[in-house]
């Protein structure tokens, strides 16, 4: 009777296949949701606590290094307030000037370490004036205990400050401190400094690669020169500083370069 009179007969068997729908539509609401927030946090965690946390670390170890500095000390241990070079020698390779510096800034003597820094020591100090950067350098470019600290690294095997050769380091563009990020503002003529225990040495902004293979492996030699792109490069030993890092921003598929010569060395 009541079918034949239009009335719709709802099942119980289809108001429990309804209530399963929504309960796997409102599970799936629920899961895209908490995926959602992860994502969010992950995002907040790489850009903005990696950042805080690696900045304070690297202020804190250029304090310490400073004030050990300022105290004389010879401390040990990688990393820490005792993690300083060595004590240097002037090297007897020194130059009595630089070719292409002028007379008032040419290095008259190179204060050069006497033993190598321990892989991961935190021993000097990188500042570029122009992008408000004074950061650590440590022994090494591992990432988790180097470049993820928000250190710059120094490239195994390439020259240290003041020595003829290439001195090459590495740096973040972004996340965990991010020293690098603003790399490609840099001008030529910019001043790059590189403090340690026994001097100061003065580098001046030459070139600028702006982007290379990752693989690129001309650009840390002691006579630095691409070899995917070898219009940029020198073809003569020198006294080179070279800073690298990924590009473009947050990703690691090419590398820029930025190279120096050394104008002059200050004694502390």
């Amino acid at each position: 009777m009541l079918a034949s009179s239009g009335v719709r007969v709802v099942r119980h068997t289809d108001r429990r296949r309804r209530a399963r729908r929504r309960r796997v539509l409102w599970g799936g609401a629920e899961a895209l949701v908490t995926v959602g927030v992860l994502l969010l946090l992950l995002v907040v965690h790489q850009l903005w606590w990696t950042n805080r946390e690696a900045r304070r670390g690297a202020e804190r170890q250029v304090e310490a290094l400073e004030r050990e500095w300022g105290s004389g000390g010879s401390g040990r241990g990688g990393g820490g307030p005792g993690a300083a070079e060595a004590p240097a020698t002037a090297s007897p390779a020194a130059p009595a000037s630089v070719p292409g510096a002028s007379k008032s800034r040419a290095p008259q003597r190179s204060y050069v370490p006497a033993a190598l820094p321990r892989r991961s020591q935190a021993y000097a100090v990188l500042i570029i004036p122009r992008l408000g950067l004074r950061v650590p350098v440590a022994e090494g470019v591992s990432r988790t205990d180097v470049l993820d600290k928000g250190y710059v690294g120094h490239y195994r095997g390439t020259q240290q400050p003041g020595q003829a050769g290439n001195f090459a380091l590495a740096g973040h563009r972004n996340t965990h401190g991010e020293p690098f990020r603003y790399l490609p503002r840099l001008r030529r003529g910019d001043d790059i400094e590189v403090e340690t225990r026994t001097a100061t040495y003065t580098y001046d902004v030459d070139q600028i690669l702006p982007q290379t293979s990752a693989l690129d492996a001309g650009v840390v030699r002691p006579v630095p020169r691409s070899l995917v792109r070898p219009r940029y490069g020198y073809d003569r030993p020198g006294y080179y500083i070279t800073l690298t890092t990924c590009t473009p921003e947050f990703t690691s598929r090419y590398r820029m370069a930025v190279w120096g010569k050394l104008v002059s060395v200050r004694p502390r």
